[in-house]
């Protein structure tokens, strides 16, 4: 056997491996063994078809895979030897020779790889980033509080339309009347709503409802038939309001504390409003860490300048995706996945360097977090500690969710480390400065 590494340009490189029957022969006479064992062909007993035979049907094919086999295991163990770090994968180079497998016995590979540039990173204080921290404002903590109460208020009945509320209605068009239709002002734009403000109980008013609920979906279920039956429907209906509910925040009592704090942890309206704003400020939080990340991420991009072997890497997604997606596809989103993959690449870099580690108790806290979130979702804010624990582990027992977890903490630890190495200024910014940072990036 034979490897020579060849330079194909800036971190790309080309292995040739030569190999013979010396290198793969026992591998061949195995799997035409194994074939033999296992040939059903009329006029022979199993296993006992002559090798002969085997070897003229087989032969070729088993040459093919074991020289190949051998050479590409060979290519492995080469780079692990020499120390060389890749990119990606080993894959076939386009330029391979003629192959003839029936009559040959010593073939050439040639692979393919891209290598790793070297990172050379110093970090120190005159390395400067800001962390953007949103300022809460009243507006904030009220339309925070307002929507936490709705997941224990109720529906009362009011006699006019001053907002978003519920409407219970009559549609009437001449050919069909639906009674008890419902309308929610809640899901509609402020535009959308000013028809029906001033409204009162009794009240008359004609309404196109394609133009009221531009999604089938919703049409249908005003209307109480199925999306199949729309076509036909005349659009155009009185509707009199029959009912007005609005939502109601529910009286902050005893009951009410006991009901949304079971670990009676919040027992009084100061304790709640205190709720609220570390709730607000553990949300903003996440957005000021998300929006950093970013921003550093992009720091150090172009502070190691690493040269990626590009070309490489667009022909080593072409042939993992199998031809999934043509290079024209893959040319089209390259920047931006060049972008994460080298991204990914300087976390290791970090996480090597720096020894850094995520334990299973803190992945177990991220995958409760995130159930805890998904329950509040559903209304649920104080989920019991037992039933967050069996949904954390399901999350992580699921191998895809489970590395998606893994991955965020890693790079959250990537952040820290490096923050402590570099000058990170806070600056107090409005939810509206936030957002112009935000879209920027």
């Amino acid at each position: 056997m034979n490897i020579v590494r060849e330079q194909h340009g800036e971190n790309n490189s080309l292995i040739r491996v030569t190999v013979g029957e010396a290198d793969y022969g026992q591998e061949v006479e195995k799997a035409l063994r194994e074939y033999r064992r296992k040939a059903n062909i009329p006029g022979f007993r199993p296993g006992m078809v002559p090798m002969g035979i085997i070897r003229k049907m087989y032969g070729k094919g088993v040459v093919a895979e074991q020289s190949y086999r051998t050479a590409s295991n060979s290519v492995f163990e080469y780079l692990q030897k020499e120390g060389i770090d890749y990119l990606g994968d080993v894959i076939p180079a386009e330029e391979q020779g003629a192959f003839d497998f029936e009559n040959n016995t010593e073939f050439e590979f040639v692979f393919e790889i891209g290598e790793a540039p070297a990172i050379h990173l110093e970090l120190s204080d005159k390395d400067k980033l800001t962390y953007s921290k949103i300022k809460v404002d009243k507006k904030m903590h009220d339309d925070y509080r307002s929507n936490y109460l709705r997941r224990y208020g109720r529906l009362v009945d009011v006699d006019t339309v001053t907002a978003d509320e519920a409407l219970t209605v009559t549609l009437d068009n001449g050919d069909m009347n639906v009674a008890d239709a419902y309308v929610g002002l809640i899901s509609m734009s402020e535009e959308e709503r000013k028809p029906f403000q001033g409204k009162k109980v009794g009240d008359k008013m004609h309404v196109n409802i394609n133009e009221l609920y531009k999604n089938p979906a919703q049409r249908a279920a005003c209307l109480q038939v199925k999306e199949n039956e729309l076509e036909g429907i005349n659009p155009e209906f009185e509707m009199e309001i029959t009912k007005i509910r609005k939502f109601a925040e529910p009286e902050l009592n005893e009951e009410f504390f006991k009901m949304a704090f079971p670990q009676g942890d919040v027992t009084d309206e100061a304790g709640f409003d205190k709720f609220i704003d570390s709730q607000i400020e553990s949300e903003l939080r996440r957005e000021s860490d998300y929006l950093f990340t970013l921003q550093l991420r992009d720091y150090l991009l172009k502070k190691a300048d690493l040269k990626m072997p590009e070309a490489f890497l667009k022909r080593w997604l072409y042939t993992i995706n199998e031809g999934k997606f043509t290079m024209e596809e893959i040319e089209k989103d390259f920047d931006q996945f060049l972008k994460m993959f080298t991204w990914n690449y300087l976390q290791k870099h970090f996480i090597k360097a720096d020894n850094l580690t995520v334990t299973k108790e803190e992945a177990t806290a991220e995958a409760k977090a995130l159930a805890a979130a998904q329950f509040a979702q559903y209304g649920m804010p104080s989920a019991p500690d037992d039933m967050l624990a069996g949904y954390a582990e399901k999350i992580l027992a699921d191998k895809e969710q489970g590395q998606k977890i893994y991955e965020k903490l890693y790079e959250m630890k990537v952040v820290e480390d490096v923050k402590s190495k570099i000058k990170v200024t806070e600056k107090a910014v409005s939810a509206e400065d936030f957002a112009k940072l935000a879209k920027e990036l």
